[in-house]
Formats: structure tokens, C-alpha cells, sequence
């Protein structure tokens, strides 16, 4: 019975939690704003967001093409699960870059920016 109720419980919240993703609110996207993909170049050739900008944050270079941009802009920062998005955001926290939004995973960007995904 106790593994029953646990087991109620662990999946009323999980039914929740995603009840809590689908329903965030749209990002606004500004004229300006700057979409960037950091996955891999293979991945990003696999479909990506209209628009976006492919820099590999696992590349070498991330850091200094990533100093290039202005810290001023707005950036809204994706990848394949949303774990490489979160490394990225940090390192460019780091440099300076202020106004980011980390949306996750690609299916995530795509819904809360409302941009069509570009696919071969």
C-alpha cells in the first residue's frame, strides 16, 4: 500500500510538473534578439530554429567567438536537452552578457519563441 501512495504521489507530481512546462509563457522576441544554437555543426545541419546562430559551445572557440557579440543584445540560447544551453548561458555570464534566456531543448525554444524548426 505505502509503495502505492509513493508511487501516486512520484506521478501526480511528474503529471504536474509538465503540466507547469506546457503552460509557460511565450517569449517575447525582440528585433534584435539573437537566437544561438550551441550544439554541434552535424546537429545543427539535422534542423535547427529559423534564424539561429550555430555556435558549438563545446567547441574550443565558443569563448571567443562568443566575445564577438555585443553584451548589450538579447540572447536566447538552445540546444539538444538543455544541458549544454545552461553551460553555455554560465560561460557567457561570465564574460559579461547579461540579457539571456536559456530555453532548452530545441522542442522547447521552438515553443516558447513560436519559430519554425529549419530541417533539410
Amino acid at each position: 500500500m505505502r509503495r502505492l501512495i509513493a508511487s501516486l504521489t512520484l506521478t501526480l507530481g511528474l503529471v504536474g510538473l509538465l503540466a507547469a512546462c506546457s503552460t509557460a509563457e511565450p517569449l517575447e522576441l525582440g528585433e534584435t534578439t539573437v537566437i544561438i544554437d550551441v550544439r554541434t555543426p552535424q546537429e545543427f545541419a539535422e534542423g535547427h530554429l529559423e534564424g539561429a546562430v550555430n555556435i558549438d559551445v563545446q567547441s574550443a572557440e565558443f569563448d571567443t567567438i562568443v566575445q564577438q557579440l555585443d553584451p548589450e543584445s538579447e540572447y536566447v540560447v538552445y540546444c539538444r536537452s538543455g544541458n549544454r544551453s545552461a553551460a553555455a548561458i554560465e560561460r557567457m555570464r561570465a564574460l559579461g552578457f547579461t540579457d539571456l534566456v536559456d530555453a532548452g531543448s530545441l522542442q522547447s525554444a521552438a515553443s516558447a519563441t513560436g519559430l519554425p524548426t529549419v530541417t533539410p
